[in-house]
């Protein structure tokens, strides 16, 4: 720094004038001690991001619900549940009735719908061949009995068709279960297929139902148990 020497009113005054390195240095010191202001992204909480930036985190995808097999409520080599149901023409069908005899029960959703048409006809079509191997053939669901008799008279069914409207025989099977169709949910029968043995224990279970060749296949089964 350099000295200058004044004169007023006859005095001598003398003050030191700073040079411009020191005003640069001075002037930087000021900036640093005020703090800069926090930014957006500072005070934005975790996890979002601004809506030019980076896409906010996302939540995990839930999975849908597909069409499930039945309730697994019954498991091969269990008792069949015993029932006692109306089949068409009014008739009273029970369990009991097949003792010492193989079965076929087999679950259908609707009648008169193509799938339960085409399943329904094929095991009419086998219910000789299922006689001649011991083998007693029932369709059971929840339609009442005057559609069972429309269903049987349309498409000339050899096979008894049990009505359980009040779903005691489906819910103590494990066949009645959510469901899926378009996008929406119900409760309905899960098409499905028991063979009981001769001993009234469950010797099989299909569950799903592909319906195309099922009555052969079952046929085929239930040769196999011999008898």
């Amino acid at each position: 720094m350099s000295k200058k020497t004044l004169q007023k009113s006859g005095k001598t005054v003398s003050r030191t004038a700073a040079s411009p390195t020191a005003r640069k240095t001075a002037g930087k010191a000021k900036k640093a001690k005020a703090a800069p202001p926090p930014s957006p992204a500072a005070k934005r909480p975790p996890g979002k991001a601004s809506s030019g930036g980076a896409t906010a985190a996302k939540k995990p995808a839930q999975p849908v619900a597909g069409n499930a097999a039945a309730t697994a409520t019954l498991k091969i080599g269990d008792v069949a549940p015993a029932f006692a149901l109306p089949r068409d023409g009014g008739q009273p069908v029970a369990l009991a009735d097949f003792a010492g005899r193989k079965l076929v029960i087999f679950f259908y959703p609707r009648a008169n719908t193509p799938g339960c048409t085409l399943e329904a006809m094929d095991f009419s079509r086998q219910a000789k061949a299922f006689a001649a191997s011991g083998t007693a053939v029932l369709g059971v669901s929840a339609d009442p009995l005057k559609a069972q008799e429309s269903f049987r008279d349309k498409h000339k069914l050899a096979i008894p068709l049990l009505s359980d409207e009040k779903l005691g025989m489906l819910e103590a099977y494990g066949v009645w279960g959510e469901k899926s169709m378009y996008g929406k949910t119900f409760m309905g029968i899960v098409r499905t297929t028991l063979l009981v043995d001769q001993n009234g224990r469950i010797a099989r279970i299909w569950s799903p139902v592909k319906v195309d060749g099922h009555a052969a296949d079952v046929l085929a089964a239930a040769r196999q148990l011999g008898g």
